[in-house]
């Protein structure tokens, strides 16, 4: 077992806990634990602590909206993705711990930045009466999916990312959920191979997680709860507030 202090492990608790949360109620909130495991962990270990507790929310955000997946959607983004995580990987074997961290708080803040701007265009549009369809076109997808195979390969941080695109194409809640779900489990599995390939997943990493494991199902539970309840306008913002946190820390 990895030796940490008290708090340490009252944090990664927390962490636990809002990653079955973000998982069947708030897409992009897993940041916040990214950010916890980061702030306790050596960066690389904390990739691979993190991926494997986000592997059992997805068995809980599948099972609540498996049904509820856009897969044109998935299949528009699957190339940009796929070229998204081979440069991560790239990335995360080459770079340092602090260039790895800086690197996704840019990319998230230049995202919400474009989605933040989309939404005033369209504000200023319907102001003007006029309306412009929801943006799904391959030139988003693929700025959008690089960025998110190269986030989630390098810090598991890809979730905001993509929570980005789907709020920049007006997804509904549900197949926002369904979508997300899918998506992350199908990557999640396939980033397995490529951080064990680093050496990544050492059996204090693995005893660790057995843990913490028991909190992120509390977690997907409680999440489940609050899906129900949320409104979509307050749904968009907590999604981007809790992106825009994850990525100042990020900088920090």
């Amino acid at each position: 077992m990895i030796a940490l202090d008290p708090w340490a492990w009252a944090a990664l608790a927390v962490a636990a806990a809002v990653i079955g949360l973000s998982k069947t109620a708030l897409p992009g909130g897993s940041i916040l634990a990214i950010a916890l495991f980061a702030a306790v962990l050596p960066a690389r270990t904390s990739t691979a602590a993190t991926l494997l507790l986000l592997m059992v929310g997805d068995l809980f955000a599948l099972f609540a909206y498996r049904r509820h997946a856009h897969w044109p959607t998935l299949l528009r983004l699957a190339p940009a993705v796929i070229a998204g995580l081979l440069v991560g990987f790239a990335f995360l074997a080459l770079a340092g711990d602090g260039v790895v961290r800086r690197a996704i708080g840019v990319i998230l803040l230049l995202m919400i930045a474009v989605t933040l701007w989309r939404r005033w265009r369209r504000w200023r549009q319907s102001r003007a009466d006029t309306v412009s369809p929801p943006s799904s076109g391959i030139l988003l997808a693929g700025a959008y999916g690089t960025l998110g195979g190269f986030t989630t390969m390098v810090a598991n941080a890809g979730g905001p990312v993509m929570s980005m695109y789907f709020l920049a194409t007006r997804t509904p809640v549900q197949v926002f959920l369904g979508t997300s779900a899918w998506f992350f489990a199908i990557i999640n599995v396939i980033k397995v191979p490529f951080l064990a390939g680093l050496g990544l997943f050492e059996p204090p990493v693995l005893l660790m997680d057995a843990v913490l494991a028991p909190l992120v199902v509390v977690g997907a539970l409680l999440g489940l709860r609050v899906a129900r309840r949320m409104n979509q306008r307050v749904f968009d913002r907590i999604v981007i507030a809790l992106t825009i946190v994850g990525a100042v820390y990020l900088l920090i």
